[in-house]
This record gives structure tokens, sequence and C-alpha cells, in this order.
């Protein structure tokens, strides 16, 4: 497998590592609570706000966890049309089951790689917490944006939730752990800053939209379209 844009396939595999079915069962409660709230102060109800503002009724979610935000946002239209894509089949089978409800769409697929789909694109995708388990620096993973956004109708957007390692400031358990998972390759963000995304985002987007709550930033962007980005 090419791992593409210079990162190898150990590199890849290693970002999702993680993600085994008997950690899926307990990412809800560990992952999106007790770290999130705990470890990098940002409670997950900011990222749910984020796609409850971001989502269109025609989305496909990249980097799938469990389904959790995607299960608990706000759809504009009662019967969305919704596309999982992961690399792991762990997230996608886990996702796909919990949103059985609107009979997703699954594709499995490495975002560093163009992103083969024989299907209509997109109004929005959604990439939370993928950004800082991708190898490679914030402006070399970034390709992901470009593969992504190729998969989009015009005007569409692209949000999602990123872990920054630099510019932030976590406590000295967050930082442990930081360290700890980069080591591992489990994440690759130690030099992940704001810089560096917004940049990324402005490189490929006319309108784009960050806020950084504690350790992670939020971030959107779009290119064509009136200006509506979330407040």
């Amino acid at each position: 497998m090419n791992a593409g844009h210079g990162a190898s396939a150990d590199d890849v595999r290693a970002g999702q590592a993680l993600y085994t079915k008997p950690m899926l069962a307990v990412y809800d409660l560990a992952v999106l609570g007790d770290s999130c709230r705990l470890l990098w102060r940002r409670p997950a109800r900011y990222i749910l706000a984020l796609y409850d503002r971001a989502v269109s009724a025609n989305h496909l979610d990249a980097g799938v966890g469990t389904g959790y935000f995607l299960d608990r946002c706000r759809f504009p239209a009662p019967h969305p049309r919704l596309a999982l894509l992961d690399l792991n089949p762990n997230p996608l089978q886990v996702a796909a089951r919990r949103l059985a409800r609107y009979r997703p769409e699954v594709y499995r697929a490495n975002v560093l790689e163009p992103i083969a789909i024989e299907a209509p694109r997109f109004d929005s995708v959604g990439m939370s917490c993928l950004l800082h388990c991708l190898p490679g620096t914030i402006r070399s993973k970034a390709v992901a944006f470009d593969y992504l956004r190729a998969l989009l109708n015009p005007g569409g957007g692209i949000f999602g939730a990123t872990l920054l390692g630099r510019g932030v400031e976590p406590g000295w358990v967050a930082r442990r752990a930081m360290k700890f998972f980069n080591a591992r390759r489990v994440f690759s963000n130690e030099d992940d800053d704001l810089g560096g995304l917004e940049e990324a985002l402005r490189q490929r987007f006319s309108q784009i939209w960050v806020r950084v709550v504690g350790c992670v930033a939020l971030f959107w962007g779009r290119s064509g379209g009136a200006p509506d980005a979330p407040a």
C-alpha cells in the first residue's frame, strides 16, 4: 500500500491502530468523555455544536470513530444522505451499525491518497479527531483536504476538529499523554500549530473559520457561496 505524500504504510497503520473493537466499545466514554474534558479541556459538546452548524443533508464523514457526533447532531433534513469513510474497517462497522437508521454508504480509503468513490459528490465533509492521527506535519498531511475536497460539490465545505501540539497550554498530565501517544505514533501532532492549520485552510478555501478550545482547534473551510461560517 502506498501510504501517500511521504508517509510510510507503517506510519499510517500506527495512527489507526488504537481503533480496535475493544477500544471502540469504550471510546465514547474514555476518549470523547474523560479525555476531551479532563486532558484536552474541550468538552465534546463544542464539536457537536460544530456538526449542528456545518453538517449538510448530503454528508461524508472521514475518520468516523464510533459515529458519536453523527448519531447526535441535527441534520437539516429528516432523511440525509450519509456516507462513512475510514481506512480501518473496525470504526466503519461500529459506526455503520450505530447509524443504520440513515442507511449509510460505507467506503474504505486512505485520506492521504486520491479517493475514488463511484457516487455523487457531497455538500459537506466532516473530519473530526482525524488530522492529529495522520502521519507527517500539518502542512504535509493537509493533502487530506485536497483529496476530500475533490469529493465535494461546488460550494461544499469541510469541517472538523484536531488536537494541536504547539501553541496550546496542556496541563502536566495532558503533556505526558501527548508525548506518550506521539511516541507510539498513535498521534503525529507534536509540531501541529494553529498557524499551520490556518495556512493549510487558506491555501484551499476562500472562506475559513477556526476556533481554539483548550488544546483543540475547531475548523471549517469552503470555497464559493455566501459567507455562513459557524458562529
